[in-house]
């Protein structure tokens, strides 16, 4: 349940719940080539999976659409991380039934994490589904499309120890032009007891090293300035190089740390993120290359779950609360204390007591976050908490609890905030601001969104901006310098 969301800001679940939703967002432009639509639920990680189905799809000669209504086939590519996020594919399946029963040949097909957890069930639940695809058969689209258009139903859900798809380019769909994601590696060997990951996508393997520089150096030469390096773990990424020598690296393990520097070596101006890190798995070797980059951003998001060590014993989480605790004094101590950290909460985990939520809250306390991700705890059917702990905490104190963590978050990043009144922090402009197109926003190396008047700004500037006002989700400010322009 390492979450991958690509809004970073303090989000209630019923917020990240309408944020969670990514569409096609530019119609095609073949007149005469079958019309794909897609729409990408939950995180990162599915919005690159959507990005690489787009570009399997259209080397088959189909075309993408921006209006569903229009579509030859309807694909939704689903998260199962929670009941809710099943519960809200469920909902848009039924919104579709008007377009099957006035197109009766459009296809409708369910990707990703929730068809790899219901498999061959959802046919028999959701009537208008005509395909079921995990997230390591895409390659296999165009046959079980074929298999449709043959008038069967289709499935395949097999998960694969070798599956990344490095050598597929892929179409970008979720971008801005400025900013894009790099998937390094798929699956996750971390058996937290909360969590249907490593059920829906597979074990851990790490994509080639060569294939992810090449990806983010073109990136680069076709002026993104942004790029972010995708994995459920990203600390446990490690690549065997082969036996001849590519780039100096010659019969050895290529690790994150590694990885991390050649990508920030492809030119200053490109700007490397990256998510999630396991707190078990994150080194000093990282942190030490992060300090030596400017163009590695200063954040992490470093989820915790919970503040208290039995409750973290029971998710299966390998770490203590003290050992969290050490972390971060590391990455202060050598990333300095305007790193941006940020977590994910879960309230009302199985057992969890009220001393034991009150950890949670005093870590937060200590460790200061910038931002989080925070739920109620909510069983994943066949997950080791599923089948060996009791959901007991009642849903009234569940809520409680994650109001309280809500509040206390919304404390902590108003204070993180105002200590950066009066500071001057380089911003990559994305776009414009969400309120007005007289002013742009953009994050800083802490990820924080940035917005301040237009000017002679434009998308894909580097601007030096004073930051004169804040609130808990965004810093507000004046651009003293444009420093580089994408073009």
């Amino acid at each position: 349940m390492e979450r991958l969301f690509k809004d970073l800001e303090i989000l209630t679940e019923a917020d990240k719940e309408a944020c969670e939703v990514m569409r096609v967002s530019e119609e095609g432009k073949k007149a005469h080539a079958r019309k794909l639509y897609i729409e990408s639920y939950g995180c990162q990680m599915n919005f690159a999976d959507s990005e690489i189905v787009t570009s399997i799809l259209q080397e088959q000669g189909f075309d993408t659409t921006a209006d569903f209504a229009k579509a030859d086939i309807i694909l939704l590519n689903t998260c199962a991380i929670r009941d809710n996020a099943e519960q809200k594919v469920r909902n848009r399946l039924k919104h579709l039934t008007t377009v099957k029963k006035n197109k009766p040949e459009t296809i409708i097909g369910v990707l990703g994490c929730m068809a790899e957890r219901l498999k061959a069930k959802l046919l028999e639940e959701e009537k208008i589904v005509d395909m079921v695809v995990g997230p390591d058969a895409y390659r296999d689209l165009p046959s079980l499309i074929a298999e449709v258009d043959s008038g069967q139903k289709a499935v395949n859900v097999f998960l694969s120890r070798e599956e990344t798809y490095a050598d597929i380019t892929p179409i970008r769909l979720h971008t801005n032009g400025v900013t894009a994601f790099i998937s390094i590696m798929r699956g996750c060997d971390n058996m937290c007891s909360f969590c249907v990951v490593p059920f829906t996508r597979g074990r851990e393997r790490s994509r080639d090293y060569m294939s992810i520089v090449a990806e983010a150096r073109d990136l680069f030469n076709r002026g993104y300035r942004e790029v972010t390096l995708l994995g459920q773990n990203v600390d446990s990424y490690k690549w065997q190089a082969p036996s001849h020598e590519i780039e100096g690296i010659k019969n050895e393990v290529v690790t994150f740390a590694k990885l991390l520097e050649k990508i920030a070596q492809i030119h200053p101006d490109l700007r490397v993120r990256f998510s999630t890190s396991h707190p078990k798995d994150i080194t000093d070797e990282v942190l030490h290359t992060m300090a030596a980059y400017d163009n590695i951003c200063k954040y992490i998001h470093l989820p915790a779950q919970s503040g208290n060590t039995r409750v973290l014993e029971l998710m299966n989480r390998t770490y203590s609360r003290d050992w969290y605790l050490n972390r971060v004094e590391v990455i202060r101590r050598i990333l300095g204390q305007e790193c941006g950290i940020s977590t994910d909460m879960i309230a009302g985990f199985c057992t969890e007591t009220e001393t034991e939520h009150q950890d949670t809250l005093s870590l937060m306390e200590a460790v200061q976050y910038d931002f989080a991700y925070m739920f109620a705890y909510s069983e994943r059917p066949n997950t080791p908490a599923a089948k060996k702990l009791k959901d007991d905490v009642a849903e009234t104190v569940k809520k409680r609890r994650l109001s309280e963590i809500i509040s206390l978050q919304q404390r902590l990043s108003l204070e993180r905030n105002k200590q950066d009144l009066g500071k001057v922090h380089r911003v990559l402009i994305e776009g414009f601001s969400k309120k007005s197109e007289e002013y742009l926003f953009g994050r800083n190396t802490a990820n924080k969104v940035v917005v301040f008047p237009k000017k002679q700004y434009q998308k894909g500037d580097y601007v030096d901006v004073l930051v004169t006002d804040c609130t808990a989700a965004t810093l507000l400010g004046e651009g003293i310098e444009k420093i580089s322009n994408i073009s």
